[in-house]
């Protein structure tokens, strides 16, 4: 048995909507073992992990998963169990879980949440190893013998708690983070400690563990210095203990006695109780004390001893929320066991772990528990007698073993009013107010005691899950006070996959909110950009780039190109979007990452509609049956685009007041027209879009349509997307890679990223659509992890479409041996009906467009499908300059140095260019001139033409 892989999924993925660890199981001979075929190995299990009795499993009641054991079920599955009980026992609860066998024989996908990433690593490690160590010696996949001897089980939970307590959200910051979940506020952890953001883009607020992002810096220096704390709450009338500031012993001592014993002698700005000593009697226990609090910060403070009970009142937003009593850490006699034994007795509690991981800690056995010990005249050995108290801390904090007991419905209102008044006083948000007083439900100018500390970020742990009495919802205000009700913490967000089209797409939607006003943040296959510039370039369509959009705080909408390699990846970077956009589902990247079928890839991309809002749309392309389907997927409403204003689906939906953007016939051309509402909004001319090159574009068309859906669900006005529409167009500036035409030299070039059958296909029909004097002209490749028959189709499309070919190859072959790609489209090609003389294979990229470009003559239209859409693009625009980034090939094939007739019989390699004022068309056009006689609008808009002025070197 052994892990073959580990995948962490952040966000919304294909197996959950919370995040996951899938690991990849390969059972080995084990496969043959159910768990009813292994002796003695359950028994062994729930010896180990007795809690495994509460797993319901899919009988659903506890002890299901007992029996599951005992009838015989696979290791896979039990590791699943175990991966999510080591996790609860470590301090992070999780549930959920599945395993499924991916085919192969004995090989398994065991998939199980978490709320810690490495805590849940870690988990699964250790569930293996465990496993491991329970089989028969006689398996090959039982633990080594050496290993076996050295696994101590319950030492290494002990490390994952450890581990917990490190890396997890504290208490104080998981209690605020569930709160914001219950108000649908969503939060990104920002660290591997308590920074917290909650809220996106510019609605986005702060919080390390409880001091928040309103929290002011100098309250929080005021808190710190206990000495100005005190002499400030005294300044207004607020009863505080006398107390001196020292940096000496003997200055100490002296203080002491100025104050007169008892006293309490603590570091200046120390928390969680370090360093503090209470009810000192004498010299010698200041001398000691004083040391100890030294080794935390150079002042000390020497307070007078306020006899009374410890008591935390918590402030929040200027009222008192929360009350809690703090008692120190103690043992009580039982007139048998020793008080060794009674503090293990105490830390063998469930709820007591290491730090913070549960809502009690562990006793220790320090100097203050011994000197407490020396006072009582006891030690380690004693037994105690029935019923005796014994204190091992002087402080009731949480975090040296303390316990906490609710009053907050006991605290009498002059004491509730003093509180917030302290609060005030220092300038805290989120305050910790200690009183110390023989009863918090009687006023201290009655009974006595005062204010000892005012503390900034206090801790919630004692407040949501006291030792005695009610929890109270003490983050709750916090989240109520940084996001009032009604007040947003949600930017307007969508997401957009699919096939083809995702990024002029997601530019198109982006422009538009630009020019609506919007601060944007777009993730996109060349970059993330915030408000229009360009922030990161690359491939940045996955989680990771979401959450660097989401984290903006300039940002006040967000566009996410979401692609298929991050959902498989690691999952969506966002829990929920307004509108989830699927634009198309065509055969690209089958056959890898586990995606054989359309249906496959269908059901990935489904998930940016999974995650759509319950008010939110669904955008959908009604002409893509696969994407028709996913509406069922959705929680929000549907919003369809379509070229065919007949198609029953888009009827039957607008007749009951649904919403879509549809492409209709009109007497100057094709109208994209809005439906909502049972209204008929026109909304503009195909052919007035620039980027649809006079509505020759058919794919930019879908686009456009597209983009008008997605605005308008996003609340965009209808004259704003109109505006955005009419004021995009396809350049290499605004859409790189997208249909990038220049019309500088005598001939005119396209760049286009297009990369699979589906998105050649669409270029193909654009070629045969444009009007144009010369030949049809094709650079051509293909990524090659693409299967051989998505390779051999993109050569069947370019055979068909251009008159000349040059097959090259990608910067990297993705395991191929080089020239098989350049050689599988050549063959395809050629097998289409493109003679074997008119191909060239020209490996090098750069090469092959150099080729390409002293290949054209006037009048011809050249289409570069580029690997390097950059590097092409500068290659382009300096051709014939000579500027490096456009070198001469190497050796130009033979129908580089002959003038070529492309209406000339194929067999003919040589013959005269046509004159330029005649219009030639492609050999595979249909025989009608008719096809180029344009609308008199449209014979007056004139193609669009890349604007090259200003471009720089490194552009």
């Amino acid at each position: 048995m052994k892990i073959i892989e580990r995948k962490v999924y952040r966000g919304p993925n294909y197996y959950s909507y919370k995040p996951v660890i899938r690991l990849t199981l390969d059972l080995e001979e084990l496969e043959a073992y159910p768990t009813s075929e292994l002796p003695g190995f359950t028994a062994a299990l729930l010896a180990l992990i007795p809690t495994l009795h509460e797993h319901g499993c899919s009988y659903g009641t506890p002890g299901g998963f007992v029996r599951r054991l005992e009838e015989g079920t696979w290791l896979g599955h039990v590791l699943e169990h175990v991966a999510i009980e080591l996790q609860c026992l470590a301090g992070t609860p999780v549930t959920y879980g599945k395993t499924r066998g991916v085919g192969a024989s004995g090989v398994y996908y065991v998939v199980y949440s978490f709320q810690q990433e490495e805590v849940g690593l870690e988990a699964g490690r250790l569930a293996e190893r465990l496993l491991r160590a329970l089989l028969p010696t006689d398996l090959p996949s039982a633990l080594p013998e050496a290993e076996r001897a050295a696994f101590n089980f319950t030492l290494e939970l002990e490390e994952l708690a450890a581990l917990t307590d490190r890396v997890a959200l504290g208490p104080s910051t998981g209690s605020l983070v569930k709160a914001a979940e219950a108000r649908d506020i969503p939060w990104i952890r920002l660290n591997e400690g308590s920074l917290v953001q909650f809220g996106h883009g510019k609605y986005q607020k702060r919080i390390q563990a409880t001091v928040t992002s309103e929290t002011r810096h100098i309250a929080v220096d005021i808190a710190q210095d206990k000495e100005l704390t005190a002499r400030l709450l005294d300044d207004v009338g607020i009863p505080v203990p006398r107390q001196r500031v020292e940096r000496t012993e003997e200055a100490a001592v002296a203080a002491a006695h100025h104050i007169g014993f008892p006293v309490v002698v603590k570091p200046l700005d120390a928390s969680h109780g370090r360093g503090v000593s209470l009810n000192l009697q004498n010299e010698a226990e200041v001398r000691l004390a004083f040391q100890k609090a030294q080794e935390h910060r150079s002042y000390v403070i020497i307070e007078k001893f306020i006899p009374g009970r410890d008591y935390r009142v918590l402030v929040v937003n200027g009222q008192m929320v929360a009350v809690a009593e703090r008692v120190p850490g103690h043992v009580i006699g039982d007139g048998e066991h020793t008080v060794q034994e009674l503090i293990d007795i105490v830390n063998r509690d469930p709820r007591r772990g290491v730090g913070h991981e549960k809502v009690l800690t562990r006793l220790l056995v320090d100097h203050q528990a011994l000197r407490l010990l020396e006072q009582a005249g006891l030690t380690l050995a004693s037994v105690l007698a029935t019923g005796r108290v014994l204190y091992l801390r002087s402080t009731g904090n949480l975090s040296t073993g303390g316990t906490a007991i609710d009053r907050t419905d006991e605290i009498c209102y002059e004491n509730k009013e003093i509180a917030i008044r302290a609060a005030q006083v220092v300038g805290l948000d989120v305050a910790g107010i200690d009183f110390i007083t023989p009863d918090i439900a009687h006023p201290i100018s009655e009974v006595g005691g005062g204010i000892v500390e005012v503390n900034a970020a206090p801790g919630f742990r004692m407040h949501v899950a006291p030792s005695e009495g009610t929890p109270r919802d003490v983050a709750g205000p916090v989240m109520d006070m940084l996001f009032p009700p009604g007040a947003a913490s949600r930017i307007p967000m969508a997401a957009i996959t699919g096939t083809n089209g995702k990024t002029t797409t997601s530019r198109m939607v982006a422009h538009i909110l630009k020019m609506s006003g919007y601060h944007v943040g777009l993730t996109t296959t060349d970059g993330i950009y915030i408000d229009g510039e360009r922030y990161l370039s690359g491939d940045m369509t996955g989680p990771w780039s979401a959450r660097v959009v989401l984290k903006h705080p300039l940002v006040d909408a967000a566009v996410l190109e979401t692609a298929r390699g991050g959902i498989l990846r690691e999952g969506l970077g966002y829990d929920k979007v307004d509108v989830g956009a699927v634009l198309n589902v065509a055969g690209d990247h089958l056959g890898l990452t586990g995606v054989e079928t359309l249906e496959d890839l269908a059901a990935v991309k489904a998930l940016v509609v999974e995650v759509v809002k319950d008010d939110g749309y669904a955008v959908l392309n009604a002409d893509d049956p696969l994407t028709v389907a996913m509406v069922a997927r959705c929680d929000g409403d549907p919003f369809y685009f379509t070229f065919d204003p007949h198609n029953p689906v888009v009827q039957e939906h607008v007749r009951k007041g649904g919403r879509a953007v549809v492409l209709e016939d009109g007497l100057n051309g094709k109208m994209l027209t809005l439906y909502e509402r049972n209204q008929h909004i026109p909304l503009l001319w195909a052919h007035l879009i620039p980027a649809t090159l006079e509505g020759l574009a058919r794919f930019n068309v879908a686009n456009a349509l597209a983009a008008a859906a997605i605005a308008r669900a996003l609340g965009v006005k209808v004259e704003n997307i109109r505006q955005g529409l009419r004021t995009f167009d396809s350049s290499h500036f605004q859409v790189p890679g997208r249909l990038n035409v220049y019309d500088q030299h005598p001939f005119r070039v396209i760049v286009d990223y297009g990369h699979n059958p589906p998105a050649v296909r669409a270029v193909a029909d654009l070629v045969q659509a444009l009007p144009r004097e010369g030949r049809a002209i094709g650079v051509v490749a293909a990524p090659g992890d693409r299967r051989d028959q998505d390779i051999q189709a993109i050569g069947e499309i370019a055979g068909a479409t251009f008159d000349l070919l040059f097959c090259r190859e990608d910067h990297g072959t993705r395991g191929r041996p080089a020239g098989e790609v350049a050689g599988l489209i050549h063959r395809a090609a050629a097998a289409a009906g493109l003679p074997d003389a008119r191909i060239a294979e020209v490996w090098d990229e750069t090469e092959a467009i150099a080729a390409a470009l002293a290949t054209a003559q006037r009048g011809d239209l050249l289409v570069i499908f580029a690997d390097d859409v950059q590097a092409a693009w500068k290659q382009v625009i300096y051709w014939g300059q000579g500027r490096p980034e456009s070198p001469a090939p190497k050796e130009a094939p033979a129908f580089a140095r002959a003038p070529f007739a492309p209406n000339a019989p194929s067999e003919t390699l040589l013959g005269e260019a046509p004159a330029p004022e005649t219009r030639v068309r492609s050999r595979h056009a249909p025989d009608s001139s008719e096809r180029f006689r344009l609308p008199p609008a449209e014979r007056s808009a004139p193609l669009m033409r890349a604007d090259v002025r200003g471009i720089g070197h490194d552009d």
